[in-house]
Order: C-alpha cells, then sequence, then structure tokens
C-alpha cells in the first residue's frame, strides 16, 4: 500500500512541476493582457496537463505566429505599395495630400479628420469616391447579391467566415456556377472552422464548371483561435458588399431556432471597394497556395469621379501590427461629444473600451447599447452580463432585442460617423478574428443608421439597474465564472 501512495505522490509531484512550468511560458514567454495571463493561470493551475493542451489549442498569442508576421511584411512590402502607388497614383496621392493638410476641414468635428489619421497611420487610407447603400435584412441583402451577380462579366469574389450547405447557400452556389460556367472568374474564400460541416461535395460542381474555393487555415488543431470572421463581396471592381451578413438560412431569418434576423450590411460603389479588393486578393493569396492571383488593373478599373461617402475600409487581425478596428471603436467612443449608440451580439470588452464606455456616460453623453435577447452563446451572454451590470451604474442605457436574433456590429457617435463590419465588441475580434469594418465620415449614412438603432429600440426590453440587481443568484454564479474567463472568449 505504502508503495503505490509513494508512486501517487510521485505523479502528482512530477504533474505539479510540469504545470508549474508549463505556467510560466505564458507568464514569461506571451506577451499578453494581464487578465488574459491570469484567467490562463488559472486553467493551467487548477487543471493540470488537459489545461495546457486547451492553451496550445485556443491560449497561444497570435503575434508570436510566424506565418502571421510574415504575412503582414509581405502584405506592406507589395500590397500597399501597388494599390496606393501604382494604381491610380495620381489621384489618390493629391487626395491624401489634400486631406492631410487641411486637418479639421473634413467635418465640422475635428476628431474625425483625427480618427482618419489614426487608420491612414495603418495603412488604411481615405476615399473619396463612394456610393453607399443600406440593408437591415437578409432578403433584400442576398437579393441584391444575386442580381449583381448575374450582371458580373469579369469576375466575382466572395469572402464568407460561413457559408452553409442549406437553400441559400446552395442558390447562390448555382448562381455562381452559371458564372464561372461562363467563363467568368469565380472565387469563393470560406473559413475551415466555421465550416468545417460543409459536405467535401458541396462545391463539386461549382469546380467542373470552373469555379475556385479555397478554405482558410482548415482543421489545424493549434490553431482553432484564428478565423477569418470577414465578409466580403466584390463584383468586377465595381460593387462590394461589407458587413454582418454570412451564407445561410437563419441569415434569411427563416430559422425557428433564431426567429426573425436582424443585422446590417452594406454595398458600396466607389474607391473603397480598391481596399476590399486588395483585402480579398491578400486573403486569398494566403490560403490558396497554387492559386495565387497576380495584381492588376484588371481587378482596380478605373471609376468615375463624384461626390460621395468618405470611407476606410479598415482591417485588422494576428497578422496586422496594431488593433487597427479595435482602435477605431475605442478613439470613436472617447472622442464623441453627444452621444454613442452600440449595437453588437457579444459584448465582452477590453479594459480600454470598457473605460471609455463608462467615462463617456459619467461625462453626460448618452451612450446606449443594444444586445440580443435571445442569445445564441450563453456563456458569452453572462459575461456580457457581468460588465454591463458595472456600466449601467455610470449611466450607460442597454436594451435587450426581443424580435428574433440581432447580429448587427454597428458603432455611431454623434450623428456624424459610423462603422459597419464583422467585428464584434468583443476580446476575440480584437485579438483574435480576422476582421473588416467601413469607418464612413458622413452625415447621411449614420443618420440612416442611427433612425434605424431608434426603431431597433422599439423591439427591445430595456435591461434597468432594478432588474438586474433582481437576478437570480444562479445567474450571479453565471455571470461570475464567465467574468473571470472572459478574456479567453
Amino acid at each position: 500500500m505504502g508503495g503505490v501512495l509513494s508512486w501517487i505522490t510521485l505523479i502528482a509531484l512530477i504533474v505539479l512541476v510540469v504545470n508549474v512550468i508549463l505556467s510560466g511560458l505564458v507568464v514569461f514567454f506571451e506577451r499578453r493582457n494581464p487578465a488574459s495571463t491570469w484567467a490562463w493561470l488559472l486553467v493551467l493551475l487548477f487543471i493540470p496537463i488537459l489545461g495546457f493542451i486547451v492553451y496550445m489549442i485556443f491560449g497561444r498569442n497570435s503575434k508570436r505566429e510566424k506565418m502571421f508576421r510574415e504575412k503582414e511584411k509581405y502584405d506592406q512590402e507589395v500590397y500597399y505599395k501597388y494599390l496606393f502607388h501604382d494604381v491610380h497614383s495620381a489621384e489618390k496621392v493629391k487626395q491624401q495630400k489634400e486631406f492631410i493638410e487641411n486637418k479639421g476641414k473634413l467635418v465640422d468635428a475635428e476628431y474625425v479628420t483625427d480618427l482618419a489619421h489614426l487608420h491612414l497611420n495603418s495603412g488604411n487610407w481615405m476615399t473619396f469616391n463612394n456610393q453607399v447603400e443600406y440593408f437591415n435584412n437578409g432578403k433584400d441583402k442576398f437579393e441584391s447579391l444575386v442580381q449583381d451577380i448575374r450582371n458580373a462579366k469579369k469576375f466575382i469574389h466572395l469572402e464568407y467566415y460561413i457559408w452553409r450547405g442549406d437553400r441559400l447557400g446552395t442558390r447562390l452556389v448555382e448562381e455562381l456556377t452559371k458564372k464561372a460556367a461562363e467563363g467568368v472568374e469565380v472565387r469563393i474564400l470560406y473559413d475551415g472552422i466555421g465550416n468545417a460541416r460543409l459536405p467535401k461535395y458541396f462545391f463539386d460542381k461549382f469546380h467542373d464548371a470552373g469555379g475556385y474555393t479555397a478554405a482558410f487555415l482548415p482543421r489545424f488543431v493549434v490553431r482553432l483561435n484564428y478565423r477569418n470572421h470577414r465578409k466580403l463581396a466584390i463584383i468586377d471592381g465595381e460593387i462590394g458588399y461589407i458587413g454582418g451578413f454570412n451564407v445561410g438560412d437563419e441569415y434569411l431569418g427563416i430559422v425557428k431556432r433564431y426567429g426573425p434576423w436582424r443585422d446590417t450590411h452594406l454595398r458600396f460603389r466607389g474607391d473603397a471597394i480598391d481596399q476590399m479588393q486588395m483585402r480579398f486578393i491578400k486573403d486569398w493569396n494566403f490560403t490558396a497556395k497554387n492559386g495565387i492571383i497576380q495584381l492588376s488593373e484588371k481587378y482596380f478599373p478605373k471609376r468615375p469621379q463624384f461626390d460621395g461617402v468618405r470611407t476606410q475600409i479598415v482591417s485588422s487581425g494576428p497578422d496586422t501590427q496594431w488593433k487597427n478596428v479595435r482602435n477605431g471603436y475605442f478613439k470613436m467612443i472617447n472622442e464623441a461629444e453627444s452621444h454613442v449608440y452600440l449595437t453588437t451580439p457579444y459584448f465582452v470588452p477590453d479594459d480600454g473600451i470598457f473605460e471609455a464606455l463608462r467615462v463617456a456616460a459619467l461625462s453626460g453623453l448618452d451612450v446606449r447599447i443594444i444586445i440580443p435577447g435571445n442569445p445564441d452563446h450563453f456563456f458569452v451572454y453572462w459575461a456580457s452580463m457581468s460588465y454591463l451590470g458595472e456600466l449601467l451604474e455610470a449611466g450607460v442605457k442597454v436594451y435587450q432585442y426581443e424580435k428574433g436574433f440581432i447580429h448587427a456590429k454597428v458603432l455611431t457617435i454623434d450623428g456624424t460617423v459610423a462603422s459597419v463590419g464583422s467585428a464584434n465588441m468583443d476580446i476575440r475580434s480584437f485579438d483574435l478574428n480576422f476582421e473588416v469594418n467601413a469607418f464612413m465620415y458622413d452625415e447621411v449614412i449614420t443618420k440612416v443608421l442611427e433612425d434605424d438603432f431608434m426603431n431597433d429600440l422599439r423591439c427591445c426590453v430595456e435591461i434597468t439597474k432594478e432588474w438586474y440587481h433582481r437576478r437570480r443568484w444562479w445567474f450571479k454564479v453565471h455571470e461570475a465564472i464567465a467574468r473571470l474567463i472572459s478574456p479567453m472568449l
């Protein structure tokens, strides 16, 4: 008996030593947020060995991934140089020069120009020649996309996090197969994990017709965290879509589990499409090693000039030096003078965003947040409620959307600036996902989005301080646990 206990003690000691060493990797070799560090330390210390396996799958710092460092360097050296200096360079350089020299004259609020400079420093320049159409439901968005696909003459490039093999997904593939058979270049880029259940034969007819597909980082266990969450569609370099809709029946609002689906998407015509196109090409060439797209003016046509919505297409992810979309959110909230309206399906902010929202409310600004009342991920919902409870005390108004599921990712301030795209207001979108948003400096489109926000409030129930203080004990326990590990979500 004593011998058995000795062996158990020895094994336990070895496990403890190994676990301490593995835990040390998080502290000494990963430059990460302290809150995230402590969350992972708890997992590593209280779940020996298994915790480290989970950490290797979900917790590794993406900035240390060699492939992303190399991708960032290559992108900067090749793609940005081509787009800024080789395609219509005279017009672009002139516009940027005038923009910089006329700082503060872009719109009435000087901080708008400061925000644009923030994105300019990360290689996302201002475009002036844009027209924008807005969609808040899947039926209208996808009908518009189908018509644009049918009218395509040169190429169709689609990039989605999720592409279901259901009715909508099948319909789009059938339309794309017809265009490929006509000789139009058609490429579909989808996320490898987001579509892990998509049947292997799903694209067979599309491939036979000459279409191309690529799966972004498919089924590699050590890369589960790094998901391509972007949603883009570019047709002939003349039309571009960006926003929150993926491809699937739930986005049409016909899946009972979610009910009516509320989302936000934009259709662009104009020079912002060049940045969408470059984003797609970079992602495609990183993913499809044997199907690289060569840069040419075929993908960046020269367009007629007209006054339109000033826009920057801003990308962020493990392959960018800065948290570009997150920093844009932070700057918008921090500089708002009147109001901040935010819609997000997931609310797990980092410390900076959280403090910016709290200070804005304490300063007397009208800060309102809409989240789903019918969440699709309850653990994230409980974490969200823990943060929102604190914001309620500061005067932030919080609402739960009850008419189905709300998936829109929209931030507007002061009726002046708006951001729409794929990035949620959560740490995962800030640190781990590949995201893309449109930042627009235009009172007309911002008013449209803010009017829609007010309409959404009619379908919401306000979360008051009184309601929050009356929540049940089990709800509080779930909140506490979710909040503790929220940096990992």
